[in-house]
Parts: C-alpha cells; sequence; structure tokens
C-alpha cells in the first residue's frame, strides 16, 4: 500500500501568491491555512468580512510569520465578483494559486443578485466569473494552477438543464446543487482544454472533499436534530482531512492538468487524497462547450487565451 498523502507532503510555498474563496470556515479555512503556513502569500477571499477577519486571526495564531490578507467577495453578485478582481488585480501582478471553493449546498430556493438560481449563481458562475476576470494575472506564472473544487454530488441527480437553468420551473435542491457541482468539474476540464490549445503555464486542476462535517451541511435535511451533526463527525472527514484533495491539487508536484482529486475511501466519501474519476457524463466535450458559452453570456466574462 502506499503512503497517505497529507498536509506534511505539501512542498515549501515561499514566494508564491494564492487566493482561496470562502476561506474563512471549512475546506477553505483549512487550506488557506496549510498554505500560509508553508509560506504562501494568502488571500482569504470571503462574503462575511468579520469572519474573514476572525480567520485571518486564526491563522496568524498559529503561525505568526504567516502573511494573510483578505478580500471582500460576494460570489452571488457579480458587480462583487468585478470589484473583488479589480482589487486582487490592483494589489497583485501576479497569482500562482486560484483555489476556487466557495459554494452553498441545499438551500432553500433563492436567487442571486442577477437572479440566477442561488447554487448555480454562486458555486459556478461566480466563479468562472472570477477566474475570467483574474487569468491574466495566473497565465505568465510558470506552474500556476487554478483548482476547482467539486464534489460527489456531481452524480447524484445531476444534469445540465439548459431549458431551466435557473430552476423556474420546479425547485429541486439536491438536483440543483448536483448540477452547480457537474457545472463546476465541466469547467475545470474545459478551461484545461483551452489552457493547453493556448500553451499557457497555467493548468487548471479539479478536487472534492468527500463527506466532510463542515457548515456547508447545515441544510442538509435532519441537520438541526439532536446529535445529527455529533455522528455526522464520526462517520466523515474532518475539514483538515477534507482540505488534502484541495491541496494535493494546488501543490503536489505530479499533478496534471485536467485531473481529479479526492478521497481513497469507500466511494470516495472519506480518507487521503488519490487522483479519481468523475462520472462520464463530466467529460462530455459537447457539453462542457456549450456550458462555456452559456456561462459567458449570463456573466458577460469571454477568458482571453
Amino acid at each position: 500500500m502506499t503512503r497517505k498523502w497529507t498536509a506534511a507532503d505539501v512542498p515549501d510555498q515561499s514566494g508564491r501568491l494564492a487566493v482561496v474563496t470562502g476561506a474563512n470556515t471549512g475546506i477553505g479555512y483549512e487550506t488557506a491555512a496549510v498554505l500560509a503556513g508553508r509560506g504562501a502569500r494568502v488571500v482569504i477571499a470571503v462574503r462575511s468580512l468579520d469572519k474573514g477577519r476572525d480567520a485571518v486571526a486564526r491563522i496568524t495564531r498559529t503561525h505568526p510569520a504567516a502573511d494573510v490578507t483578505l478580500q471582500e467577495l460576494d460570489l452571488s453578485s457579480l458587480a462583487s465578483v468585478r470589484r473583488a478582481a479589480e482589487a486582487l488585480r490592483d494589489a497583485h501582478p501576479r497569482i500562482d494559486l486560484l483555489i476556487n471553493n466557495a459554494g452553498v449546498m441545499y438551500p432553500p430556493r433563492q436567487t442571486t443578485a442577477d437572479g440566477f438560481e442561488l447554487q448555480f449563481g454562486t458555486n459556478h458562475l461566480g466563479h468562472f466569473a472570477l477566474t475570467g476576470l483574474l487569468l491574466d494575472r495566473l497565465l505568465p506564472v510558470a506552474g500556476s494552477r487554478v483548482v476547482t473544487v467539486g464534489s460527489i454530488a456531481h452524480n447524484i441527480q445531476a444534469d445540465i438543464h439548459f431549458d431551466d437553468l435557473q430552476w423556474e420551473r420546479g425547485y429541486n435542491r439536491v438536483a440543483a446543487y448536483g448540477q452547480s457541482k457537474l457545472a463546476n468539474l465541466m469547467f475545470a476540464y474545459e478551461l484545461q482544454r483551452r489552457l493547453a490549445a493556448a500553451g499557457a503555464p497555467t493548468i487548471s486542476v479539479a478536487a472534492h472533499p468527500g463527506i466532510s462535517n463542515t457548515e456547508l451541511m447545515r441544510h442538509v435535511p435532519g441537520s438541526n436534530l439532536p446529535g445529527v451533526m455529533w455522528l455526522a463527525g464520526l462517520v466523515t472527514n474532518s475539514p483538515a482531512v477534507g482540505a488534502l484533495a484541495t491541496l494535493r491539487a494546488a501543490t503536489d508536484a505530479g499533478v496534471s492538468g485536467g485531473q481529479y482529486y479526492g478521497p481513497s475511501g469507500f466511494r470516495e466519501l472519506v480518507g487521503h487524497p488519490v487522483l479519481v474519476k468523475s462520472t462520464r457524463k463530466s467529460h462530455d466535450t459537447a457539453v462542457q462547450q456549450r456550458l462555456w458559452a452559456v456561462s459567458e453570456e449570463l456573466t458577460g466574462v469571454k477568458f482571453d487565451l
């Protein structure tokens, strides 16, 4: 058996700049903390500045020499995405790692500031726009990576419903989440194909945490019942272990563009990160390209490759 990949395997990140969305808690926080502890300059891009400040304080308490800054970013608002991208571009002439981690899961039906279904608008369209607006800060950087965090839910009632992307004709929160995470994977794969065709040094990689006991679980049916979250903690990855797939995708020298990393355990639910496979549907290039075109139209962001 091969040795388990752990946070100790993350190489020195000195001189690198990492932008991590949704890094105030859970998988994103653990990802940012490890990168900062390995010497990276880390930007925590979050919706709540108060929670972001708390995350920065917790990281610097553990790693007093860490260089961690805060950027306001609400992925459910394209105006906020554009403001954040402009601020990041002004502050940072180069970006080594863009980690598209933030997300929402299973909320009651809501819409974003731009009228998109909340899960599709936040998880996919917000990250699509952010990546496109920051891409020219990554392209000149050797070894730069875009890591998009997917989910095993891309295989649960998941399809890209081009005839009703915003779930206006009936809302199924599980299927809507599945659509958003399938879109994340399709975006990661199509981005890699375009980067490779352009001969860019940047690569696009995907990862998923399996089942991890984080704040994202708050809308799961029954999560408010006594003892449910305590029990979940016994049968799921901790946030620190759940973050390892993202960290491996972001830092392992053996990673190639277009790969997908997830837990090694039963049905990829728990365990340490290994190279895994996504569904055949996620590799449908015609759907990927159609989704890309629709995403450009909805966000108004085009990738200059």
